[in-house]
């Protein structure tokens, strides 16, 4: 097991959006080992980044490395840092390579409901992260958790990351935190995604990273079990998820803020 819940950990999963480079991806795990191994005590730390950005809003939009070239630059991260990995997977072929290289898979909001997915993913063997669709009620959670369960999962975690609110716009509905954990999984908030404003940028999703700390606080508060944030040197100039992305240098302030909220609720 990965990250267990009643250990009284906080499970941190956090990286670029997308594997831009080796060398940007080494940057960002840099500082995300460096938090791992000052907060090991009370941190269960993941590194995280996506070979193929497969949802994004134009067809013009850069994707990243590609699932071959993004493995190696998992595999090194994991052999340099020491670092658990995951990423995500958007299609049932991709998980049993990715299974070899990374400990965790993580299944997009937009593909939660996707049953053979869900059962290729589970059947690696390796733990589950899976987003909640912004058009799904918390409470269908549990038919998505009953997939991965029913198809052997060794380790499953949900995660919320907000839900549609008319055109353009996501709510995160605090309650949803409680509502999944009674699926017997930890539950986590996307911090990052959740701030996201959906087809508001000129052909990419805008969103407002001003937000992203209030957004994880509260959802702490609420009782999650971990935090997932997309980080980077500049988010400005990054290639996806520009306007939500968390800049690398707050990420041990909001990690320390969270770690603070669990401690006085415990």
């Amino acid at each position: 097991m990965i990250f267990d819940s009643k250990s009284g950990k906080f499970l941190l999963i956090a990286g670029p959006c997308s594997l831009e480079s080796r060398d940007l991806s080494f940057q960002v795990a840099e500082e995300v080992a460096r938090i791992a191994d000052k907060y090991s005590d009370f941190l269960t730390v993941l590194f995280k980044g996506s070979f193929d950005k497969a949802n994004r809003t134009s067809i013009k939009s850069p994707r990243g490395p590609g699932l071959e070239e993004g493995l190696k630059i998992l595999a090194a991260v994991r052999e340099h840092f020491g670092l658990p990995a995951i990423t995500d997977v958007h299609e049932s072929h991709q998980c049993a390579p990715v299974a070899e290289v990374c400990d965790a898979l993580q299944i997009p909001a937009f593909l939660c409901r996707q049953t053979d997915l869900l059962v290729a993913a589970a059947q690696t063997g390796k733990a589950v992260n899976v987003k909640k669709g912004q058009f799904l009620s918390p409470y269908d959670m549990k038919y998505v958790v009953a997939k991965l369960r029913e198809a052997g999962a060794s380790e499953i975690w949900q995660a919320e990351r907000g839900s549609t609110f008319g055109y353009g716009n996501l709510v995160v509905d605090m309650r949803a935190i409680s509502i999944m954990a009674e699926n017997g999984t930890p539950v986590i908030i996307d911090a990052t995604h959740s701030v996201q404003l959906p087809g508001r940028g000129d052909g990419v999703s805008g969103g407002d990273r001003k937000y992203v700390e209030l957004i994880a606080k509260a959802a702490v508060a609420a009782g999650a079990d971990g935090m997932f944030v997309e980080t980077h040197p500049t988010p400005e100039k990054a290639l996806s998820d520009a306007a939500t992305q968390l800049p690398l240098s707050k990420l041990e302030s909001l990690v320390e803020t969270c770690l603070k909220i669990k401690n006085a609720l415990a």
